[in-house]
């Protein structure tokens, strides 16, 4: 099985070409496998690259854990450097399949003619909590969730996938590796969700740390940073022009009347092959 190792602003993926749909669903056991940061190649997630009668690809994409997941911002740039680059598709734009909907590239390259950067039409936000989903009691960008001793006020939104956002006043003092994945888990999620801890730096910027859904603490989320970025022009705390500053790198997100657009950088790390007899294709404990 060949690969690639790619990476959107530090949160990584392996790429699987599969346009004939040979290989059709992965299973979560080779998924897991394949992200195994020890005994794998190592990264936060899966993409399965293969066609789409309603658009140029489809990104069939898996979260570290195996599970299936709707959308992927760094993940479908990543996607498209990789077909672009191989001359697989041509053009300065692309669509793409996915679980949440067809989303609309726009690439550019490099010197070279490679892909370096990508915008992404992430389509509008989803702010009505039945469809995110999150229990609200009605007012999804005020979820009260409670973890240890901290009482946190959660901004809910989707972008194809849930989120809740949480604003603090120093991202260095919350702990991310312990609150993180108890809101994941929270009572109002019935889908879990992704975390967004969001540190207001101006009306332009913000500072975030994601936690993600099935995966952990990530480098960058794409759609993490959409949701950020929406929540605090809806809370009046920025504008709709929001640079999201990531432990991996910055990402912009620019919020029109019609959408979110997502632009960011995206590299390509290695490639490779795995050997069919490897023991990262076979159940743990065989």
């Amino acid at each position: 099985m060949k690969f690639v190792k790619s990476h959107g602003a530090g949160n990584d993926f392996v790429l699987i070409e599969d346009l004939e749909d040979r290989l059709g669903l992965l299973s979560p056991t080779l998924v897991a496998a394949l992200c195994d940061r020890h005994k794998g190649i190592g990264a936060d997630g899966v993409i399965r690259i293969t066609r789409d009668p309603a658009a140029d690809f489809f990104m069939d994409y898996y979260n570290a854990d195996g599970a299936v997941a709707e959308m992927c911002g760094n993940g479908i740039r990543c996607l498209a450097k990789y077909v672009d680059d191989r001359h697989i598709s041509s053009g300065d734009t692309m669509r793409v399949g996915t679980r949440a909907g067809v989303r609309e590239l726009v690439l550019y390259r490099d010197g070279a003619g490679l892909v370096d950067r990508v915008r992404v039409d992430m389509g509008p936000p989803i702010l009505e909590a039945s469809r995110i989903p999150v229990e609200a009691g009605g007012d999804s960008l005020h979820v009260p969730v409670e973890v240890d001793t901290a009482r946190y006020e959660a901004a809910c939104i989707s972008m194809g996938n849930p989120h809740a956002v949480i604003f603090v006043p120093s991202l260095d003092a919350i702990p991310v590796e312990r609150h993180g994945p108890a809101v994941e888990n929270a009572a109002p999620f019935p889908a879990k969700t992704n975390v967004e801890f969001t540190e207001v730096l101006s009306a332009g910027e913000v500072r975030v740390r994601v936690w993600e859904r099935g995966v952990g603490e990530t480098q960058a989320c794409g759609t993490g940073a959409c949701a950020a970025a929406v929540a605090a022009n809806l809370r009046g705390l920025t504008g709709r022009h929001v640079v999201v500053n990531m432990p991996g790198g910055a990402l912009e997100i620019e919020w029109t009347d019609a959408t979110v657009f997502l632009t960011g950088p995206v590299v390509e790390v290695f490639d490779g092959e795995i050997a069919e007899q490897a023991r990262i294709v076979t159940p743990a404990g065989r």
